[in-house]
């Protein structure tokens, strides 16, 4: 099961779009996470917390996956 994770821009950063998906608290969190390689864009480790996330992407972290989608 996919959590859409809805946006009002063009895009998301990685980092923010963690945030925003309440998968972590804080930013400092998000980046250690990411750096560590523990979250998967479109299915490739990504280790860019400035990643830039478009409308149709998936991320996935600590077994969930979440779609970013246009409001």
């Amino acid at each position: 099961m996919e959590i859409n994770v809805a946006i009002e821009t063009e895009f998301i950063k990685l980092e923010s779009a963690l945030k925003l998906a309440n998968a972590v608290s804080t930013g400092g969190e998000a980046k250690a996470y990411i750096q560590e390689g523990r979250v998967k864009l479109n299915g490739e480790v990504c280790t860019m917390r400035g990643k830039k996330l478009y409308p149709g992407d998936t991320f996935s972290f600590m077994g969930a996956i979440y779609r970013i989608v246009r409001c």
